[in-house]
């Protein structure tokens, strides 16, 4: 049965590798869809647990859970009207995968159907019009993220789910604005510039770009949220941190825009991700 867009709200679900990532990329989109009456459900393959964080939140071995109810205050802030776990542990981003711990396994280690059976069983209790996940470099090259390229397009299959849009940012423009940041702001030694030349999307791969500027402050709430992941032992800010100190009036102009790529779109860049759907 078709749905009657102006009686019956569509469904977005916004499946990322890690609590924070959807601050990153999408929370925007989220708060908008939120806003205008359309039912979000933000879906986490990992807890978290080997990001890296100050002995804060990390004593105890208790920043998974640190994480996780940071995942519900972001959700909170963006009108998220579920939020699930599927039952992975983080894969880390060092050179070495760890072990499985006790009782689960790594994400990246996951077959991809059964992750993708997971997945789908939520787009399909949720009756779900559109997915967001990632681009095939998962961004920036994580292996959770490209794991959730590839569970994200075999769960959407699965389901019968009408639309996948796949989070990104156009790398020229990413590049211009950390060569902007690089003047107000002092990265760290190791921080590698020349390395997101290679990440993300080019610009005219883009079929989706959403104004979201209406929802900054919602996006800067999120970020604020996840708390644990705005700096590190010895006070050096991480990506969150760092995001929260660019001056208001930047952000806002940073962050007005989020893009996406969509595989079966023609036509002009689309401005709305429930476009064109019946």
């Amino acid at each position: 049965m078709l749905r009657d867009c102006r009686v019956m709200p569509y469904t977005l679900v916004a499946f990322h590798a890690h609590p924070d990532d959807e601050a990153l990329l999408t929370s925007g989109t989220m708060a908008r869809a939120a806003a205008e009456g359309h039912r979000v459900v933000l879906v986490v393959a990992t807890d978290g647990e080997l990001g890296l964080a100050s002995t804060d939140f990390t004593a105890g071995g208790g920043l998974a859970a640190h994480r996780r109810a940071e995942l519900e205050a972001s959700a909170a802030v963006l009108g998220v009207a579920r939020t699930e776990w599927l039952g992975y542990a983080d894969s880390g981003s060092g050179e070495e995968l760890l072990p499985d711990p006790p009782g689960r396994t790594r994400f990246v280690r996951a077959p991809v159907e059964e992750a993708a059976q997971r997945l789908a069983g939520i787009l399909g209790e949720e009756q779900a019009e559109v997915l967001l996940t990632y681009d095939p470099n998962g961004g920036y090259g994580h292996r959770d993220h490209v794991r959730v390229h590839e569970v994200g397009a075999r769960a959407a299959e699965i389901a019968g789910t009408p639309r996948v849009l796949e989070a990104t940012v156009p790398r020229d423009l990413l590049v211009r604005v950390l060569r902007l940041l690089t003047k107000v702001y002092r990265f760290p030694p190791e921080f590698d510039l020349s390395s997101f030349e290679r990440a993300y999307s080019a610009r005219a791969d883009i079929t989706h770009r959403i104004p979201v500027r209406r929802f900054v402050r919602a996006k800067r709430a999120s970020l604020r949220a996840h708390a644990s992941q705005s700096s590190a032992d010895g006070g050096a800010d991480r990506t969150v941190g760092m995001l929260l100190k660019i001056p208001r009036p930047l952000f806002d102009l940073v962050f007005r825009r989020e893009w996406y790529l969509d595989r079966a779109h023609t036509g002009p860049v689309a401005s709305d991700v429930f476009a064109g759907l019946p």
